[in-house]
């Protein structure tokens, strides 16, 4: 018998619809405020995406990951030897724009 994995995440995803529900019923007039921030939230992750690779073009994350015939670990993103801590860096870069342009939509909020 195959086991059937949730996923990811299935938690966080029944609690917001169930926030969203309680949402709905104390205060039905603010369940179109909270879905247009949530959309801008969404759309500043994205820009903040598309910011950093258009900043940084020739720094992308994916370069520094071993060609499919070089993996030796069952590691999920093995990176090629020797560039462990500039893979390091250029994601806590993207993951740095990212949150910054999110902050940045929210505080106009």
């Amino acid at each position: 018998m195959k086991k059937i994995n949730k996923p990811r995440l299935s938690g966080w995803i029944i609690t917001s619809i169930l926030l969203l529900a309680i949402i709905s019923l104390i205060s039905p007039q603010q369940l179109p405020v909270v879905i247009y921030k949530l959309s801008l939230i969404t759309l500043a992750a994205v820009l903040g995406y598309w910011l950093d690779r258009s900043l940084f073009p020739k720094a992308r994350p994916d370069q520094y990951l071993c060609d499919e015939g070089d993996v030796t670990a069952k590691n999920r993103y093995p990176v090629s030897r020797g560039d462990q801590r500039v893979f390091s860096a250029i994601m806590i870069r993207r993951a740095l724009i990212v949150a910054a342009v999110c902050i940045a939509v929210a505080i106009g909020l």
